[in-house]
């Protein structure tokens, strides 16, 4: 097999989708769970004449909550690797014999013989140190690279995308078919959230998308008791 079918063939593993992946499912998905909860809530709550006004501001509030959210977390995986990287340089310079058979015992304990794992210790250290102790000891991949304005971009904008969609269920005519609207297009977005993310992370769409319409039809449930509750004690 000739190197360029090897690497056409690695371009159909998902791993190097991971990074933005989970910030834009999170980031939907999030969006109309909450979207949707405060709406109903709302309704719920016998508010109406603010259900626009609420609706605008939650998802504007959530996306930019996301966004941030998402940068400082995966901000702070870059600075775990960064830092783990500087400490892996300075083992290689004050001990780089010892570090040469740590990769040994790694490759040991992958299912190589320990002559031949010396071997490609050897040559893993001959050819670059850093990246095989960087790959083989730490994990750290360059398509796996946390990525934190790509995450928090990805999560602005899927959370935005997601909101819209129970949101247009508030402009319903009549209060009864504000209600409906809302859960309707809710279920409608979390199965195509569903559907988009088993797709595209190659997981069986079935149990993926019902997950997430029991996820968030739960929130919604909960939200509507709650809303409830408080036009019942009229707060």
């Amino acid at each position: 097999m000739a190197l360029e079918d090897v690497y056409a063939r690695n371009l159909h593993h998902r791993t190097h989708r991971a990074g933005w992946l989970r910030a834009a499912v999170l980031g939907a998905n999030d969006g109309l769970v909450s979207t949707a909860s405060l709406l109903i809530g709302v309704v719920a709550a016998g508010k109406n004449d603010f259900l626009v006004t609420a609706g605008l501001a939650g998802i504007t509030a959530g996306a930019m909550s996301m966004a941030v959210g998402e940068y400082v977390s995966v901000r702070s995986q870059n600075d775990v690797e960064e830092s783990d990287r500087v400490l892996e340089i300075e083992h290689l310079a004050t001990d780089p014999e010892g570090e040469l058979l740590e990769l040994q015992h790694i490759y040991i304990n992958r299912g190589l013989t320990p002559e031949l794992a010396l071997e490609v210790a050897h040559a893993m250290h001959a050819h670059d140190p850093l990246a095989a102790h960087l790959r083989d000891e730490l994990g750290q991949h360059p398509h796996t690279k946390a990525r934190p304005v790509q995450a928090a971009i990805a999560s602005a904008i899927s959370f935005t995308a997601g909101g819209l969609i129970p949101f247009a269920g508030a402009f319903a005519p009549t209060l009864g078919a504000v209600t409906w609207s809302i859960v309707g297009f809710t279920i409608a977005g979390l199965v195509l959230t569903g559907v988009v993310s088993a797709r595209t992370a190659g997981a069986k769409v079935l149990g993926t998308t019902l997950r997430v319409i029991i996820g968030g039809c739960l929130g919604m449930v909960i939200t509507a008791g709650i809303g409830q509750i408080a036009q019942v004690a009229g707060i």
